[in-house]
């Protein structure tokens, strides 16, 4: 941005940053990285002129998306940004199996629940009967406390860096 400070990438490729230098609103002084792994990834020759190409509106979101793909690429040079989409893919996935899982637990509780009630209306005048019914409600109340959050399976994967930090 003229003569004040070079901008990152004028700085990384140790030129003179001019008042026209296509990278200077894009890779400001003061996030070198940002630039750095840009270049690394990319080339600040193939980058100028992705840039160049694209509408002055369009720039900042396409840096914004080298950026991140850059990143991804350190992190992952194989499969970069799919590795990343794959990954939450099969995370929502396990979630998904593991949300029918519960639904089915919760729907065979409410079945076991529902035929409690009429064994509980049906015998309430015998008394053995009705005592059997209700221990059975409570083996059922035993049920309903057994999902709690100490039973949810917890993925080493999912423990991995966010792409997004």
């Amino acid at each position: 941005m003229g003569c004040s400070s070079p901008c990152a990438s004028c700085k990384l490729l140790r030129r003179r940053c001019t008042k026209d230098c296509i990278f200077a609103p894009y890779f400001p002084s003061d996030d070198p990285y940002k630039f750095a792994i840009v270049h690394k990834v990319f080339g600040a020759s193939n980058v100028s002129k992705m840039l160049q190409e694209l509408p002055v509106h369009q720039r900042a979101d396409a840096v914004s998306s080298l950026a991140y793909e850059a990143n991804a690429r350190v992190r992952d040079p194989v499969y970069g940004c799919v590795g990343a989409i794959s990954f939450l893919q099969n995370q929502v996935s396990q979630l998904q199996m593991q949300l029918a899982v519960a639904q089915n637990e919760i729907l065979c509780i409410q079945m076991q629940q529902e035929s409690a009630w009429p064994t509980l209306i049906d015998h309430q005048q015998d008394d053995k009967s009705f005592l059997l019914a209700t221990n059975n409600l409570d083996n059922i109340s035993q049920y309903l406390n057994f999902a709690s959050s100490s039973n949810v399976i917890q993925d080493a994967a999912l423990k991995r860096e966010s792409f997004w930090t």
